[in-house]
């Protein structure tokens, strides 16, 4: 049995560092909820000047870091726009809290997955981002073959290639799915990436 001791771990983040009102705003929402639950054991993680779209950000790989460490019993969010950076961002974190028995609340969107109605909730964002990925895959299937038809060619087209891996892995579409969408090899994927790690874009 595991007895360490485990905390509610709360996140707030803000895009720019003109928005400290707006942190300090979540960072009390978050509080009171604690507050109001009687929960005495957590833990605040907050980005500060942070764009959403980073796929790192400080704080929230400390706290995903803990959640994977077992420290952590409970996520509180102020709302999904302040976590996740996409659909597939917040499945992804979600099915990942699920694997190590955590919940997670949303305050703005009043979703609690320890609950009945929010583990309902969770089964509806995994269909849509199942269903937003399948679209995405038909549209650039359909791209790709329209531009074939007009004799474009897009294997030797570098800089349309790159454009099309950054768009795809934007959307969190694996290597393998991105390679196949854009008619190159795993490598060619694999460098994009690396670059636009570099380039912090990733």
């Amino acid at each position: 049995m595991d007895s360490r001791k485990k905390y509610i771990a709360l996140y707030s983040r803000t895009s720019t560092s003109y928005q400290a009102t707006g942190l300090e705003a979540q960072k009390r929402a978050l509080k009171e909820y604690c507050r109001q639950n009687n929960i005495k054991s957590y833990r605040l993680f907050f980005d500060e000047g942070i764009s959403g779209s980073k796929s790192s950000r400080p704080q929230l790989d400390v706290m995903m870091s803990e959640v994977r460490s077992g420290n952590v019993d409970a996520v509180v969010v102020y709302s999904f726009s302040r976590f996740a950076r996409s659909t597939q961002h917040l499945l992804s974190a979600l099915q990942e809290f699920d694997q190590h028995e955590v919940s997670f609340v949303s305050l703005s969107e009043q979703l609690d997955t320890s609950t009945a109605i929010g583990r309902a909730l969770f089964t509806i964002i995994s269909a849509i981002a199942e269903l937003e990925r399948e679209l995405i895959s038909e549209r650039v299937k359909c791209g790709l073959e329209n531009a074939k038809a007009k004799g474009k060619k897009l294997g030797r087209e570098k800089s349309r290639n790159s454009k099309l891996i950054r768009e795809l892995a934007n959307k969190r579409l694996s290597q393998r799915k991105i390679a196949e969408l854009v008619g190159c090899c795993k490598s060619t994927v694999q460098r994009e990436l690396k670059q636009m790690v570099h380039e912090g874009g990733l």
